[in-house]
């Protein structure tokens, strides 16, 4: 059995390389697109909004409610992919914890 002093060095290399993974994500870029990418938007790993871009041929002011409809296809793509991003980087600690 691992005695306490041991754990705890295990523990604190383990909180250190888990707080380097999220330093990583949180520079790493992620795009979402709506349907035809007529919406894109930008996020930092850290979830912090960059940029949301409309092409022109999206933009109708008789129809707000399928620009909006693609914004939150973009954002919400954007998150899943730092969703998953952040599993799969993090998740690699979750058996070594060492108690």
């Amino acid at each position: 059995m691992m005695n306490m002093q041991n754990m705890m060095k295990q523990a604190q290399k383990l909180q250190k390389q888990m707080e380097t993974k999220q330093a990583e994500l949180a520079k790493t870029t992620f795009v979402g697109k709506s349907a035809q990418e007529l919406v894109v938007a930008t996020f930092t790993g850290d979830k912090k909004l960059l940029s949301i871009d409309f092409k022109e041929a999206v933009v109708d002011p008789d129809d707000i409610e399928t620009l909006a409809d693609m914004t939150s296809q973009a954002v919400n793509d954007a998150l899943k992919q730092i969703e998953d991003a952040t599993q799969k980087s993090m998740g690699q600690f979750a058996g070594k914890l060492p108690f």
